[in-house]
């Protein structure tokens, strides 16, 4: 039976005809909210694989090693004792295959009793928009996007698995968690496991967050940026010896510092500006208002040329950093420079 053409759908879209049994044919699901994605995943199984995975009617293929013969026949077999069969192809291109005309003559034919998803994970998800063929593999699939959540629903998200633990934690706290951790949901849950059971109380506090919560490095390389612009330089190199000890590269170290410096010369403008925090996310893309409201506060506490020649000490350090200096070194300097500033 010939597959009709799905639009491209939101994951609200393809949530909700999910929750009310509805699923498809061919699905090609991506995007950076793994924890979604997984859930989604783990949904369609349990609804058309209801014995498990390792059964007749249950195909996974990674895509370094698939063929598509062997697609083909997955597709074809009929399914056992069960209304449908489940194939999922993981981390396989299908816009740079060469054998993109013969799965799209595949696809366009699928029968009722399949359900086919391609999972983009370490693979990227670009398909070029000027190519036909792309254009009509996408117009057969319902593409799916995880993204990371807004803050709204991540904070409400949040609150409810804190719930499920027996805790309380307010708005403010969640979106600080949200904040530290990156916003992404498969971080966030363990960090939420972790943050119930060590607090004492019903509610969760800052200080158990802050307590058992590993900042991400984006976070930690903010920490270090505000202790440096409130002259705690003492904190600001204790940061840095914590994130070296880690390991953590001194490349993607200074871009973060570098970044965290720059933010805080725009909240710097649009204070000069009589801008709110509002224009300060637009500006530069920052997505909770958390994060917004600490960069202004921050600003407050220095001046304007002050940012800007932190922002040219980052450049020189940066610079150095590039050119074979020490890491170490370079980081050590870098707190020195720019306590001087």
């Amino acid at each position: 039976m010939a597959q009709k053409k799905a639009k491209t759908d939101g994951y609200k879209s393809f949530a909700d005809s999910l929750a009310a049994g509805r699923i498809g044919r061919f699905y090609i699901f991506h995007g950076d909210e793994r924890y979604l994605l997984e859930r989604s995943l783990g949904e369609i199984r349990r609804r058309l694989c209801p014995d498990g995975l390792d059964g007749f009617n249950y195909k996974r293929f990674e895509g370094k090693y698939l063929a598509p013969d062997e697609l083909g026949a997955a597709v074809d077999a009929l399914p056992v004792m069960a209304d449908r069969t489940l194939i999922e192809v993981h981390d396989f291109d299908i816009f740079k295959s060469e054998w993109a005309p013969q799965l799209f003559e595949m696809f366009s034919d699928l029968p009722d009793y399949v359900c086919v998803i391609f999972v983009y994970d370490t693979v990227a998800y670009k398909p070029d928009g000027r190519v036909k063929l792309n254009s009509e593999i996408i117009k057969l699939a319902e593409s799916v996007e995880f993204t990371v959540q807004g803050q709204d629903k991540l904070v409400k998200w949040i609150k409810r698995h804190f719930e499920d633990a027996g805790k309380h934690i307010g708005s403010a706290d969640a979106e600080y968690l949200a904040h530290i951790t990156g916003g992404h949901m498969n971080a966030l849950h363990g960090e939420i496991e972790k943050t119930a059971a060590f607090a004492k109380g019903d509610t969760v506090t800052r200080s158990d967050i802050d307590s058992v919560v590993t900042p991400n490095l984006d976070t930690a390389a903010y920490k270090l940026a505000d202790a440096l612009l409130r002259s705690n330089y003492t904190g600001a190199m204790k940061i840095l010896c914590e994130l070296l000890q880690m390991h953590e590269s001194a490349h993607k170290l200074m871009f973060s510092v570098s970044l965290k410096m720059r933010q805080l010369l725009a909240a710097r403008v649009c204070i000069e500006s009589n801008f709110d925090k509002g224009a300060l996310m637009e500006i530069c893309g920052i997505r909770y208002d958390f994060q917004a409201k600490a960069l202004m506060d921050t600003a407050r506490k220095t001046t304007l040329a002050r940012c800007r020649g932190a922002v040219m000490i980052c450049a020189a350090t940066a610079y150095a950093l590039n050119s074979g200096s020490q890491p170490e070194a370079c980081m050590t300097e870098l707190i020195a420079r720019l306590a001087y500033t």
